[in-house]
This record gives structure tokens, C-alpha cells and sequence, in this order.
């Protein structure tokens, strides 16, 4: 008989919490809403962009990393006060997350996403797709990001990469 304690299984409310979590995430960047970003991580949370033939390789050089909200909130700031880049918006469009766990005290999940982009003249184009693959920890109840790795699905990447995907 094993002596290991399994931790219990997520119930529908935390399934949902989560779920909730996931797309208000892409609605505050949709919206416009980026000093929040560094907010839905936890306070050493990884965020790191690759592409899909780097995740499968097990490659670790990606496109983007931040670790820790302060590099995420340093990225913002520059973003919004240096950086210069033509206007536009993304809208999000997430599939079902597929959930695992809990497992160390982390829950585990895995979103795909297509990210349109619409450009300040009208023009509206396919800017990303792939996968989120998360490491979620529950903090008082409350779903926050532990790591997000976004894997894109093309290594074929815009320079235009400003907003976090």
C-alpha cells in the first residue's frame, strides 16, 4: 500500500475560476489593460514566448522571456513610454483550457489561442497562434500564472511583437 498522499482533484468551482482566469487574461490585454499584466503571474512568475519546433525540441532558447513581475512591469513601462511602434490591438480567441492536477500545489493547463491583430488603418490579420502551456498556483483560492509558455506555431515572427501574446 502506497504512503503517498494524493492532493485532491480540482473541484467545478476551482475549473471554473481558473477557466474565468484564463480569459480575463486575454480580455485586459484586448482591452488595453497592460499594467495588470505583471498582476495575473505570481511574484517570481516566468513568462517566455518559443515556437512550436523549439518547445518539441526541447530547446530552451525562445523569442521573449521575463521573469518576475518586476521585469514584466519593467516591459510594460518601457512599452508604453519608450517604445515606439504603430497603434493597434489584439483580440484573443481562446479554445477549452485542458486541466491537470492539482500536482505540487500547481495546477496545469493548456489553452490554444489565435491572436488577431487590427492595425490603427483598419487592417485586421492572423498575428498568432499556438498554445498556452501554464503552471497555475492557487493562491488563497485565487488562480495566479507560476509560468506561461506560449508556444507559436510558426517560427515566422512579426518584429511587431509589442503586447504580451
Amino acid at each position: 500500500m502506497s504512503t503517498e498522499t494524493l492532493e485532491p482533484a480540482l473541484d467545478q468551482d476551482q475549473r471554473l475560476a481558473i477557466e474565468d482566469f484564463l480569459v480575463d487574461y486575454g480580455h485586459a490585454i484586448d482591452d488595453g489593460e497592460l499594467q495588470s499584466w505583471p498582476d495575473r503571474f505570481t511574484e517570481d512568475g516566468v513568462y517566455k514566448i518559443t515556437t512550436r519546433e523549439n518547445f518539441d525540441g526541447g530547446l530552451p532558447l525562445g523569442i521573449f522571456l521575463c521573469e518576475g513581475r518586476g521585469m514584466m512591469a519593467d516591459r510594460i513601462k518601457v512599452l508604453q513610454t519608450a517604445n515606439i511602434f504603430e497603434p493597434h490591438t489584439y483580440c484573443h480567441i481562446l479554445g477549452r483550457p485542458s486541466l491537470s492536477g492539482p500536482s505540487g500545489g500547481h495546477v496545469q493547463a493548456r489553452t490554444n489561442f489565435h491572436v488577431i491583430r487590427t492595425m490603427q488603418d483598419g487592417r485586421t490579420e492572423s498575428f498568432a497562434v499556438g498554445k498556452y502551456i501554464d503552471l497555475i498556483a492557487m493562491d488563497s483560492g485565487a488562480p495566479l500564472l507560476a509560468e506561461r509558455t506560449v508556444v507559436l506555431e510558426s517560427r515566422r515572427i512579426d518584429i511587431l511583437l509589442v503586447f504580451p501574446i
